[in-house]
């Protein structure tokens, strides 16, 4: 039996006006009139045999039936955009890319001006997340991950730079820092709670990592290190603008940390997702050709 659904047109007016709470603003946003709103969600109406909006028109309130009918619509519609787009291989729009948020604020954006003027037409959306891949799952197309694998099955993967980590702190505690920090206020960070440990066990210099306070965030955690509030573990590409600057300190140098550094595309190759990349890579490149070698150790 064929399926009895509505047209598109009446569906996205009436999910339009429910969403913004007004005709007008739902005729703006797709550049139709406001009495064409009108007219298709009364077609609506009358298809479906019950109102779907109450109220005076310059206060309209949806009834539960449009409440519910608006619920399914944006879930529906969400689909709609995440299905038109797995298979569509555009030059333009949007690109949606998935990366650790600290790395995103203090790595990636600085050099995201650079990707905007070599492709314009190319809108990058961010999220923030360090939970592992799913391709199947999740509606990014590009993945930027820290790790040691393994990396999701089918993923292509763009080798950016190895990580390496070190204890840095703020220039007014580099006087009172001793090889094993000890006397400093070690910090240390939900997302990288055993960091300390990590650090001790390759470097060989023995920690107490049990002793100092903890952050909900990564990005809260340098930030207490930049205002000397003690010393703490941090990824070479997260603090390098800051030690350059001289904000940080690494008076210990930084050493591998046995991963790497990560982009994941979706196993279906797109023009804007393999710009995006080949971008990365290149600007990855740039910035380990930069390392100054008397900081990496």
């Amino acid at each position: 039996m064929a399926r009895r659904i509505p047209s598109l047109n009446a569906l996205r007016a009436f999910e339009a006006a429910g969403r913004h709470g007004r005709m007008t603003l739902a005729a703006d946003e797709l550049n139709v009139t406001h009495s064409a709103i009108s007219r298709q969600v009364q077609h609506l109406e009358d298809l479906l045999g019950v109102a779907l909006f109450e109220g005076p028109r310059n206060r309209m309130q949806l009834t539960g039936a449009g409440t519910q009918l608006l619920a399914g619509l944006g879930t529906a519609f969400d689909l709609i955009d995440q299905s038109v787009r797995a298979v569509a291989d555009s030059e333009d729009g949007p690109l949606d890319v998935s990366c650790p948020g600290t790395f995103t604020m203090r790595w990636l954006i600085p050099r995201l001006y650079r990707f905007r003027e070599l492709h314009p037409a190319i809108e990058v959306r961010l999220s923030a997340s360090s939970t592992p891949v799913d391709f199947d799952r999740d509606g990014f197309d590009v993945a930027i991950r820290a790790g040691a694998g393994p990396w999701p099955d089918g993923a292509e993967m763009v080798p950016l730079f190895a990580e390496a980590t070190g204890p840095v702190l703020a220039p007014a505690l580099k006087a009172a820092a001793d090889p094993s920090f000890a006397g400093l206020t070690l910090l240390h960070s939900r997302t990288r709670r055993h960091a300390w440990r990590q650090w001790s066990e390759r470097s060989g210099v023995p920690v107490d990592e049990r002793a100092g306070n903890e952050y909900e965030h990564f990005y809260f955690m340098l930030e207490a290190a930049s205002s000397g509030l003690g010393v703490c573990i941090a990824p070479w590409p997260l603090v390098a603008d800051d030690i350059r600057s001289g904000r940080l300190v690494a008076p210990a140098g930084f050493i591998d940390s046995g991963q790497h550094y990560v982009a994941l595309r979706r196993p279906r190759r797109q023009r804007k997702s393999a710009a995006f990349c080949a971008w990365l890579a290149e600007e990855a490149q740039r910035f380990s050709d930069a390392d100054p070698g008397q900081v990496v150790a």
